[in-house]
């Protein structure tokens, strides 16, 4: 059994760390060029149109607002990533690991956009009149690939399902390490709480996300933005090691014990990378569902929702980790301390904690209900509606046994699952980029530039009314 493990561990590490890695950061560059530019050109417009836009209500066709498919989305991205995963690249990659991170992202931008883009242009309405579309639907409508598009859904619908153990296991853990609590009433409780909301659907889940992720990224913004403050005096000598050991090596110091220019671009690269989730298919689920009447109108949040996740919150959990010297002080094997340790030099070691552990918590739920709805989606597709709706009980069955630590044998598939998702979704989105340039060229014609001053009529729901 040990060796079977180590096979499958070795497979997707390789898969994750060159395959995968190396097929988003060349999709992300097409798009980025095919687009020309558009993240950065138009970036002004971007934040005009999505938090300029936050609150504005429609009456367009969709299910969820714009405003509810972002922070829904979002809240499967923002969690123990921007966390953790940012203080263990800076630790195996050093500061530098930071610099590829941004440039990942700014890329990834349009990658998440293009999957928004096609997933609302081949959306359509279920039974009970709810819009649903993902990548399953473009590949194969778009491409007319139906036996890919079902192994899509396959592999996603179990990749949820050891997803949620894997998830409930990190939180129901870290309360059981820090605070006592017992595992089996961490599990209940979590299934009582998540249940609650899953089975309202994603009307629901939209509604706890858009009042419950704002608050927790502004709060944890609010947080580290302080610790940064706090050590001002820092900041030039921070920027300074981001840049210069982005491109040169950087020696031992400390506990941290010295990476190379490969270390901070593989660690930087692979971070950035899984922290958004841009290419991996699972953002236009939510978005699919949105009030909108143009797809790169609601394709544009998720543009935001990269920004927001990796070049905002990482970086600041970067910047508090590098300003305080904790990446200095910490040994590797307890990267996923750094923060801790980062707030604790100003809160105290048990604030500090209680913090994260606080975060984690809140984060970890707002992903399990999300991906949940992500789960139903595929067994929707793949078994009809009514099958769908059973899956939301069997998915909070997983929850309960991941947090008692059950069938982790499960676990060792996910970042195999992961890696097959994430190529099944990538060669679609490389064949249909010349749909999502005329998209876009429409969108930035006729909205951006008023080339056209007829309303705006939504392209995907003309062709389907023609299909």
């Amino acid at each position: 059994m040990v060796a079977f493990e180590s096979i499958v561990s070795h497979v997707s590490d390789f898969l994750m760390t060159y395959i995968v890695s190396m097929f988003l950061i060349f999709t992300g560059l097409l798009y980025t060029i095919r687009l020309k530019f558009f993240q950065f050109r138009f970036f002004p417009h971007i934040i005009r149109n999505t938090i300029g836009k936050m609150f504005h209500r429609n009456k367009k066709e969709g299910t969820i607002t714009p405003f509810q498919a972002f922070t829904s989305s979002l809240g499967t991205t923002a969690g123990a990533t921007n966390i953790v995963g940012v203080a263990i690249a800076i630790a195996l990659g050093g500061p530098g690991a930071l610099f590829w991170m941004w440039v990942v992202a700014l890329i990834g931008m349009a990658t998440k956009y293009a999957e928004i883009v096609l997933g609302l242009r081949y959306r359509e309405q279920n039974k009970e009149g709810e819009w649903v579309g993902g990548a399953m639907y473009y590949i194969k409508k778009g491409l007319g690939w139906k036996p890919l598009a079902n192994l899509f859904a396959f592999f996603l619908m179990l990749e949820i399902f050891a997803s949620t153990m894997v998830q409930s296991n990190s939180i129901s853990t870290q309360l059981e390490s820090a605070f006592g609590f017992n595992k089996v009433i961490v599990g209940i409780f979590l299934v009582i709480l998540i249940g609650i909301i899953v089975v309202g659907g994603i009307k629901r889940v939209g509604k706890v996300t858009d009042k419950l992720v704002p608050f927790m990224i502004l709060t944890y913004i609010i947080a580290t933005l302080t610790v940064v403050i706090w050590n001002y005096d820092q900041v030039p000598q921070m920027f300074a090691l981001i840049f210069s050991h982005a491109f040169t090596p950087i020696s031992a110091t400390g506990g941290f014990a010295g990476a190379g220019i490969a270390g901070a671009l593989r660690w930087g690269l692979a971070r950035g990378l899984y922290s958004n989730e841009a290419g991996m298919g699972t953002a236009p689920f939510a978005h699919s569902a949105a009030q909108t009447d143009h797809p790169s109108k609601q394709a544009i949040w998720g543009m935001l929702s990269v920004f927001i996740d990796t070049v905002v919150i990482c970086s600041l959990s970067g910047f508090a980790v590098l300003s305080t010297g904790a990446w200095r002080d910490v040994a590797p094997s307890k990267a996923s301390s750094m923060v801790d340790i980062a707030l604790s030099t100003i809160v105290g070691d048990f604030y500090g904690s209680l913090f994260i552990a606080v975060f984690l918590f809140l984060f970890v739920i707002t992903t399990v209900m999300v991906i949940i709805f992500y789960g139903e989606k595929q067994v929707e597709y793949l078994f009809g509606l009514k099958a769908a709706k059973t899956s939301r009980f069997i998915y909070l069955i997983a929850v309960f046994i991941g947090a008692i630590g059950g069938l982790q044998l499960i676990w060792q598939f996910l970042d195999l699952l992961l890696a097959a998702i994430t190529l099944i979704n990538v060669v679609p989105l490389l064949l249909l980029n010349k749909e999502v340039r005329d998209i876009t060229q429409d969108y930035v014609d006729r909205v951006i530039r008023h080339k056209n001053h007829e309303p705006v009529i939504s392209l995907f729901a003309e062709k389907q009314k023609a299909e």
